[in-house]
């Protein structure tokens, strides 16, 4: 069951929106499809994102797979932890395992983040 208190991307991430901040990371679907996480490619701070466009990559024993942004707006803070310990988004992929915060810094960028899905939408689209 993923969190109603977030909005959620077609490919797997997930954003909870906070005021002109949105803190994302991927679903716990995406997590299992993962396996066991060894390495994560984290954006920069002062990087554009751009919805639906690869803001870094995620790396399992399985495969690696891009991580598509959320939403919109320029990333101000990421999840250094996530730099020696990237099983902690298996564990606890909606907490501890968020991977990165962006400002959504234009009216053009909060829209787009209304629109994103929520919890029981996203469900059945991963279905």
């Amino acid at each position: 069951m993923n969190p109603t208190n977030l909005k959620y991307h077609p490919k797997h991430m997930w954003a909870k929106i906070d005021g002109d901040v949105a803190t994302i990371g991927i679903t716990d679907f995406a997590q299992k499809k993962l396996k066991n996480i060894v390495f994560i490619e984290l954006p920069k701070a002062g990087q554009k994102a751009e919805q639906g466009r690869k803001i870094g990559t995620i790396e399992s024993v399985k495969s690696v797979s891009e991580l598509i942004s959320p939403v919109s707006g320029e990333v101000i803070e990421i999840n250094e932890e996530l730099l020696n310990t990237p099983e902690i988004v298996n564990s606890h992929p909606y907490d501890k395992g968020w991977i990165a915060k962006i400002k959504l810094n234009t009216r053009e960028a909060r829209k787009e983040a209304e629109k994103l899905l929520s919890a029981s939408e996203y469900e059945k689209e991963a279905a």
